[in-house]
């Protein structure tokens, strides 16, 4: 016997259940059968398609405008020469950064010289400010090159670098499309903010402790010949 009222609940229960159920599959991919069920993230794909849609050039692309506004109102971390560092929008996880070239080019083989090397030391100074105002203990960094790649907005280019914890991936973001957030976006930017210099310096000095190592250990076949 069930107490009053708790019938609708067994109902939505079930309803739910069956959702996710229908959400699961043992679908292989061709050529590639493993254990794995896949779970259909859906909504993810919304956003991709949106993104891809919308940008035709530098006068309607996100990462092109946020340059034009403040910091703040932007959520840019960090302002480079060629490239700057924002928070995305659409986190993975509290401090999901995005380092992009200031240039509206679509693909990594179409930056300079200068924009790669920039968007390389931002890339390895946000690790370090996010490892030091939130501990994290991993990280994901990459590129998606085109929309067939996944790339949200693929006609900007866009490094992501994702700091990771220990049982950061549970069921929230994919079955409850949820994100547990902590602070908002202008507080995680402003966090960062604070420590990027001080992350910068940690950089520098580990750029130099790194070409003191490498001098030492030179490319093998290197060197005058016997």
């Amino acid at each position: 016997m069930t107490s009053p009222g708790t019938g609708g609940s067994d109902a939505r229960a079930q309803a739910r259940a069956s959702a996710d159920a229908a959400a699961m599959d043992g679908f292989e991919l061709p050529g590639a059968p493993d254990a794995f069920e896949r779970f259909w993230n859906a909504h993810r794909m919304a956003y991709v398609s949106k993104g891809t849609g919308q940008v035709k050039d530098e006068h309607t692309c996100p990462f092109c405008a946020a340059p034009q506004r403040d910091d703040e109102d932007s959520l840019i971390v960090h302002r480079g020469r060629t490239a700057y560092v924002v928070l995305n929008l659409y986190p993975y996880n509290p401090g999901h950064l995005l380092v992009c070239p200031y240039r509206h080019v679509p693909l990594y083989t179409d930056t300079t010289t200068e924009e790669a090397a920039e968007m390389a030391e931002l890339t390895q100074t946000a690790m370090l400010a996010l490892g030091q105002a939130a501990d994290a203990s991993g990280y994901n960094l990459g590129m998606n090159q085109g929309a067939v790649a996944g790339a949200g907005i693929a006609a900007h280019l866009h490094q992501h670098v994702v700091p990771r914890w220990t049982g950061d991936g549970n069921f929230l973001p994919i079955i409850a499309r949820t994100k547990n957030m902590s602070q908002t976006l202008g507080e995680t930017r402003q966090i960062l903010a604070d420590v990027w210099d001080r992350a910068a310096q940690d950089h520098a000095a580990r750029q130099a402790a790194n070409a003191r190592a490498a001098a030492e250990h030179p490319r093998p076949g290197a060197g005058d010949p016997a």
